[in-house]
């Protein structure tokens, strides 16, 4: 059997680089938090005794809430906390859900509305809207299997108030 050099040779090269790159790469799987030091922390001569800092990155942001003075904008992190909460629960399907939950966090219920859960037929919906009209502005929430994750946004109210184009279920609860 006769080899070929040239296969040989860029065979070797491709190892080469395999193994090298193999090398590098464990490198990374390391802790990537550096070791603490070691080094001594005694007072220097006219120093003060200050305890050393204990800054170990940003703070939390606190949890969103409700703004009543502020924008739809201002608004649109609590609103889509409290669609992923609702979307989250056994309940993700109910239109009635998220209506009651945005108006057990302080939203006008009087400012709301909702599509159906069902369709015409009463197949389940392939998405639920809803909204809540906010100082001229909408918050519009839509979830349900033909959209995978919630969506919130703001969008301009309709010209005859609301926000929901189209029939909406009467919030009568």
């Amino acid at each position: 059997m006769t080899r070929h050099p040239r296969r040989c040779r860029s065979s070797a090269v491709v190892t080469s680089v395999t193994i090298a790159a193999a090398l590098a790469l464990s490198g990374c799987t390391g802790d990537p938090t550096p070791p603490p030091s070691t080094s001594s922390t005694a007072p220097q001569p006219g120093a003060t005794n200050a305890s050393p800092s204990t800054d170990v990155g940003p703070s939390p942001q606190p949890a969103p809430a409700l703004q009543p003075d502020g924008s739809a904008a201002d608004n649109l992190p609590f609103f889509a906390a409290i669609t992923a909460a609702v979307w989250a629960s056994d309940r993700r399907t109910e239109g009635r859900a998220y209506i009651d939950a945005l108006a057990a966090s302080g939203f006008d219920k009087a400012a709301m509305q909702v599509t159906e859960d069902a369709s015409t037929v009463g197949n389940p919906a392939e998405s639920i809207q809803f909204s809540v009209l906010w100082k001229g502005e909408c918050l519009i929430g839509q979830v349900g299997p033909a959209t995978g994750d919630p969506v919130t946004v703001v969008a301009p109210g309709l010209e005859g108030g609301g926000c929901l184009v189209g029939q909406t279920r009467l919030i009568d609860w």
